[in-house]
């Protein structure tokens, strides 16, 4: 944990192509099959919401993509760098993932996370998220494919 983040600190701004050469050493060092930039790029033009976290000196301590549907929102990425991982920044950014979601009248957040990462999980369901589901050989892995668990959470 970096002590000298606060929390008073910690601002969100929204993410562009140019911060993406911040943007991808994080994703590459938080992610065995991250996004490339291609992904944040396509995303980035779709108009998808997507912030960036800075802290103290403009660091980038984590960013979160997430997609606009009728009446919900769907959260693509949440990550923070691994340096800064157990700090709180995961809780904050669903905080403000969540009054996002309000502000556009969402009612469901949506998302997909995988069966091994139990420590996504653990924070989604600390948050209020609920398992709704399961999609079989959603994600790229090391041995074929990966199922997904879908969560949703009531706004």
């Amino acid at each position: 944990m970096n002590a000298a983040v606060h929390q008073d600190e910690r601002r969100l701004v929204p993410m562009t192509v140019a911060s993406l050469n911040e943007v991808l050493p994080i994703e590459q060092a938080a992610y065995e099959f991250p996004w490339t930039r291609g992904n944040f790029i396509d995303s980035l033009h779709a108009g998808y919401a997507a912030l960036l976290l800075r802290g103290a000196g403009n660091e980038l301590l984590g960013y979160f993509l997430a997609m606009s549907g009728v009446d919900e929102m769907h959260l693509l990425n949440l990550t923070v760098a691994p340096a800064h991982q157990g700090s709180g920044h995961a809780l904050y950014m669903l905080d403000a993932l969540q009054a996002l979601a309000r502000s556009r009248h969402a009612a469901q957040l949506w998302l997909e996370v995988r069966v091994s990462n139990a420590r996504a999980r653990h924070l989604y369901e600390r948050y209020g998220f609920r398992n709704v589901g399961l999609r079989k050989g959603y994600y790229p892995a090391a041995q074929g494919r990966e199922d997904a668990i879908v969560m949703s959470l009531s706004l």
